[in-house]
C-alpha cells in the first residue's frame, strides 16, 4: 500500500492513487530520491520547471494520461 499515513502532496496523492511507486519514478526520470520525497510530501517544495516537466512527462508515460499538466500538481507563474 502506498502512502502509509505519510504527509502527502497532490503528487503524492495522484501517483499513490494510480500504485506508481516512487522508486518507479526514480528509475523513469533519473531524478534523486530526495527530490522525489519531497515532491511527494510537500506541496510548496520549489521545484525547476524543468524537473517538473521531467515529473509531467514521466507520469504521462506511466499513465497514459496525455492531458496531464505542470498546473495539475503545482501553481505556475505566469
Amino acid at each position: 500500500m502506498f502512502g502509509l499515513g505519510k504527509k502527502r502532496s497532490k503528487f503524492g496523492r495522484f501517483i499513490d492513487s494510480r500504485g506508481i511507486s516512487q522508486e518507479e519514478l526514480r528509475k523513469v526520470t533519473g531524478l534523486n530520491k530526495d527530490t522525489l520525497t519531497k515532491v511527494c510530501s510537500d506541496d510548496d517544495v520549489n521545484l525547476r520547471d524543468i524537473t517538473k516537466d521531467t515529473l509531467v512527462r514521466a507520469l504521462r508515460k506511466l499513465t497514459g494520461k496525455t492531458d496531464l499538466e505542470k498546473s495539475d500538481f503545482w501553481t505556475v507563474a505566469p
